[in-house]
C-alpha cells in the first residue's frame, strides 16, 4: 500500500463518533445535529424536475469535458455572479463531481515531486480536511497558516519563511472560510497574487460557501473577481465551486473549476485517466440549477433568519460574532472544546463539532481549541431549541 496513507489522520467525524464512544444522550431530549455541514433546506422541484426528466442520460457514457451546454451555463452565472467578462466556456471551465473530490484530485495533477523535493502545500489551519490528505498523498508537505481570532481569521502569508515559499507549489485558500465564515478581502487577494507572480505556485481557490451569505447587497468576492479587479489575468489560480450548499442538492454531487485555461486543459487530461466524469442526467439537472437564481436568495433568507436569531440568543454565552457568510457559527468555550461536545451531547442531545478537530498543532498551538463548530443547517426551530440548550449548559 502506498505508505503515504499511513500519514492520514481519522477524519473530524470519526473522531467525534470516537469521543462519544459508550456515551448515551439525554433521551429527554429530541437529537439536533449541528456538528455537520450537510445543508437540510429542500432541494427545488426545478432541479429535482430536470433530473427526472433527463434519465434518459444514464444510458450514455458521459465526457470529461461535460456538454458544452453546462459549460456555458456556468460561464454566463460566474459572469452574472461576479461581474467578470465571460469565461471561455472551452477552456476555462471543467464540470466537476462536486468541489470535494475537485479539491483532492487538483493537488495530484499539480504537484511535481521531479522538479523540487518534499515540494509544500500551504494550507489555512483550521481547514477542510481534504487539503491536508490530498498535499500527502500527492507527496508533498502541508504547512499550516494559523488563522486566529487576533488576525481575523486571516491567513498571514508574512509569517512564511521564504524557504517555505521557494517549496511551494499549491496553496489551498477556502473564502468564505470553513469554519470561520470570513470573506479574503481584495488586498488579501493581491499579497497572495502577488507571492504566486513571484514564487510560482497555484493557488486553489475553495469558493463552496460562496452563496451562503446574509445581505443581497453585499456579495462576498470571488477570487475571479478579485483577479479582474486587480486588472491580472487567471494565471496559475483555480477556483473551486460547488451546488451542494447553493442549491441543496449535496447527493446531486455537482460543481466545476474555472480560472487559467493551461492549468484546466492539465487537470482535464488528469481526469479522463481519473474516470470522474458526471453524469448526463446530473449535468442537465445542473443547468437547471445554475440557471436558477430565485432558488438561491430563498435559501440565503432561511439561514439569514437563523443567524439572525440565534447570533443574539449565544452571544452572552458564547464568544461568539455573526460571520461574513457559510452557515456556521464558530464559538469560543471556556472549557475544552472536547469536553464541551461531551456534555452537550450525553446532556442535552446536541451535537456540535469541537474545533480542535479541525486543525492541527502548528507553531505552538491548536488554533481550534476552545471553539466548536455550529452548523446552522436544522430548522429554525431546531437551531432556537438548540441554542437555548446550549445557554442551559454554558
Amino acid at each position: 500500500m502506498n505508505s503515504n496513507l499511513n500519514k492520514l489522520q481519522p477524519y473530524p467525524f470519526q473522531r467525534l463518533r470516537d469521543l462519544f464512544s459508550g456515551i448515551t444522550p439525554n433521551t429527554a431530549y429530541k437529537p439536533v445535529n449541528l456538528s455537520i455541514g450537510e445543508p437540510k433546506h429542500d432541494t427545488p422541484a426545478l432541479i429535482k424536475q430536470a433530473l427526472i426528466d433527463n434519465l434518459s442520460g444514464l444510458a450514455t457514457y458521459p465526457t470529461t469535458a461535460g456538454v458544452p451546454e453546462l459549460r456555458l451555463a456556468i460561464a454566463n452565472w460566474a459572469t452574472r455572479r461576479y461581474g467578470i467578462p465571460l469565461l471561455n466556456a472551452e477552456k476555462e471551465i471543467a464540470p466537476v463531481n462536486g468541489s470535494r473530490e475537485a479539491l483532492f484530485a487538483f493537488a495530484q495533477a499539480v504537484i511535481n515531486t521531479k522538479k523540487i523535493d518534499n515540494p509544500i502545500v500551504i494550507c489555512p489551519n483550521p481547514f477542510y480536511q481534504i487539503y491536508e490528505g490530498a498535499a500527502f498523498l500527492a507527496g508533498a508537505e502541508p504547512y499550516f497558516l494559523n488563522t486566529l481570532p487576533e488576525n481575523q481569521h486571516a491567513m498571514d502569508f508574512e509569517s512564511v519563511p521564504v524557504e517555505i515559499l521557494n517549496r511551494t507549489q499549491l496553496v489551498y485558500v477556502c473564502s468564505p472560510g470553513n469554519p470561520s465564515g470570513k470573506v479574503m478581502s481584495l488586498d488579501q487577494w493581491k499579497k497572495i497574487f502577488d507571492l504566486s507572480d513571484l514564487y510560482g505556485f497555484v493557488i486553489a481557490a475553495d469558493e463552496c460557501y460562496s452563496e451562503i451569505y446574509f445581505d443581497e447587497a453585499i456579495k462576498p468576492l470571488g477570487a475571479l473577481e478579485a483577479s479582474q479587479k486587480l486588472g491580472r489575468d487567471y494565471s496559475r489560480l483555480v477556483v473551486f465551486s460547488s451546488l451542494s450548499k447553493r442549491s441543496n442538492v449535496p447527493g446531486m454531487r455537482s460543481g466545476f473549476v474555472a480560472g487559467d485555461a493551461k492549468i484546466i486543459e492539465q487537470f482535464l487530461f488528469y481526469r479522463t485517466y481519473h474516470g470522474c466524469a458526471m453524469s448526463p442526467s446530473v449535468q442537465s439537472a445542473s443547468i437547471a440549477a445554475w440557471n436558477d437564481e430565485a432558488h438561491v436568495v430563498e435559501n440565503r433568507r432561511l439561514y439569514a433568519e437563523k443567524f439572525k436569531a440565534i447570533t443574539p440568543m449565544l452571544k452572552n454565552t458564547l464568544d461568539v460574532e455573526m460571520p461574513d457568510a457559510a452557515f456556521y457559527l464558530w464559538a469560543k468555550t471556556d472549557m475544552p472544546d472536547t469536553e464541551a461536545a461531551i456534555r452537550l451531547y450525553r446532556d442535552f442531545n446536541v451535537t456540535v463539532l469541537p474545533g480542535s478537530f479541525l486543525a492541527r498543532e502548528a507553531h505552538g498551538v491548536n488554533p481550534g481549541k476552545h471553539f466548536i463548530r455550529l452548523a446552522l443547517v436544522a430548522s429554525l426551530d431546531e437551531c432556537i431549541e438548540a441554542a437555548n440548550r446550549i445557554k442551559n449548559l454554558m
